[in-house]
Order: C-alpha cells, then sequence, then structure tokens
C-alpha cells in the first residue's frame, strides 16, 4: 500500500508542525490557520487513511492510523527536524496521542483540538448510523446545507467554499459526497468510543475544549485524569465556539502552537 498523500505549508526552514485533520476531513482544511496564523513554519499536513487522496483500503483501526503515520513521519520529516509539535483535530487528537505513545522520539509536544474518544457507545452508534444513512447529497447545495447543521454554521463562506471545491466530490450514483470512505468513517466511530487515553508523562500538551459542543467530544473524566495524573504537563482552555476550533479558534490555535516551540 502507498503511503499517505500530504499537503505543505509555510516556510520549510521554520519548525515543523505536523497536522492531523478530524474524520471525514483532509489535509487542506489546515491551509487557513497555516497561512493566515503560522506562515513562519512547516505545517505538514497528511490525508489520513480513508481519507482524501490517501489509500482507502482498510484495515482502519487507530492503531493502522498509527502505523500509517509513523511510517509518514520517516518518510516525510527528517529526523533533525523531530520531535515534532502534532496540532490534531477532533479524531486526529485521539490519533496524536496514541502516536506519542507510539513515537516518543518524534512528537515533543501536543496541541490537542476537541480531541475525540472515549465517546458513549450508545452516541457513537447512533452517529455512525445516522452518517451512513445521509451519507450522500443530490447536490452541492444540500452538501453545503448539511455542513451548516453538523458544526460548521459559524465557518466563514470563503472556508466552506474551498471544502466544497477540494473535498466534494461526483459520486457513481449520480449524487455527490465528501471524498471519503464510508466504512472506514463507521469503524472511527468505533474508535472513538474505545477508553480515552491520556497524553504520555512528559509531552507538554494544550487541550482546547469547545464549549457549545453538546454532548461534548471531551469527557469530565478524561480532563479530571489529566488533571490529576499528569499535572501542569496537560494545560486545559476552553474555547467558546462550535467543533471546528481550527476554523473558530485560530487565535488561541496558533498561540498554543507557539507556546510549545
Amino acid at each position: 500500500m502507498s503511503g499517505l498523500q500530504h499537503v505543505e505549508f509555510g516556510d520549510r526552514t521554520g519548525p515543523t508542525v505536523l497536522a492531523l485533520h478530524g474524520l471525514t476531513g483532509h489535509g487542506l482544511r489546515w491551509a487557513p490557520l497555516a497561512d493566515e496564523h503560522l506562515p513562519d513554519l512547516h505545517v505538514v499536513a497528511p490525508d489520513l487513511l480513508g481519507h482524501g487522496h490517501s489509500p482507502w483500503r482498510p484495515p482502519w483501526s487507530i492503531d493502522d492510523h498509527v502505523a500509517a503515520l509513523s511510517a509518514f513521519v520517516d518518510a516525510t520529516i527528517p529526523a533533525g527536524k523531530r520531535p515534532l509539535i502534532v496540532v490534531a483535530h477532533s479524531y486526529g487528537g485521539a490519533l496524536a496521542i496514541h502516536l506519542a505513545h507510539e513515537r516518543p522520539d518524534a512528537v515533543g509536544g501536543l496541541v490537542l483540538l476537541d480531541p475525540a474518544q472515549g465517546l458513549d457507545p450508545g452516541f457513537a452508534l447512533t452517529v455512525a448510523t445516522d452518517s451512513l444513512q445521509n451519507w450522500d447529497y443530490p447536490d452541492a447545495a444540500a452538501a453545503r446545507a448539511a455542513k451548516r447543521s453538523e458544526g460548521w454554521a459559524e465557518v466563514s463562506d470563503a472556508i466552506l467554499d474551498a471544502e466544497i471545491a477540494a473535498h466534494l466530490i461526483d459520486l457513481p450514483n449520480g449524487r455527490v459526497g465528501w471524498r471519503v470512505s464510508a466504512p472506514m468513517a463507521a469503524t472511527a466511530w468505533s474508535e472513538m468510543s474505545r477508553p480515552a487515553v491520556l497524553p504520555p508523562a512528559g509531552v507538554p500538551t494544550h487541550i482546547v475544549v469547545a464549549d457549545r459542543v453538546d454532548p461534548p467530544f471531551v469527557g469530565s473524566d478524561f480532563l479530571t485524569d489529566c488533571a490529576r495524573d499528569r499535572g501542569p504537563e496537560v494545560e486545559i482552555h476552553h474555547a467558546d465556539c462550535g467543533h471546528m476550533v481550527p476554523f473558530d479558534a485560530p487565535e488561541l490555535t496558533a498561540s498554543l502552537i507557539r507556546s510549545l516551540l
């Protein structure tokens, strides 16, 4: 299987940041943050397994994603630029935590934006079932309306236009859908219902909780365990926004990344 596809932003001579998107996303989603708030850094953003232009073939477990990311780091980022700061959104946040455990040599700090793990299994089943039953759309206008109702209410028109242009594709059934594997997405909801894992001890970590998400993706037990077992290594931040933190709180996100450089 070929490796993960990716995009890069910013100054390649600057410190490298690995950026991991969330479920149904793609690497290009990091363009607004990288271009407008981190132009002096080198932001490397892969498409995860089953997403975008990366391989869609299974398996798709967290372990498989982490293995692909580990191989990607070795193939793409010189050893002299490691350990990296990893910024990760939603499901990407869960993967970043597991990657940090698997590759302590490669991950030097974490910025986790509304990380999705330890979800209630009943909730995960409901969302996965609903997403499969409403996977495609009659046209781009319907896809746009769906995004607005799914946590993108505050995202700018320009960003949503770019999402439509880059990520919406024609399907064989005559409808349109996102450039994402539906079976992989269903599997991911199962993986996000696995017990939450704490960031590794000794890795400075910022966790941003999106306060307008209900039910929350970041569980109170996870935050309590971080405070008890990781102390000052993990800092918790609250953002008055929906789930799309990289779009809705870019200044906060950029400042947290810079604080770890």
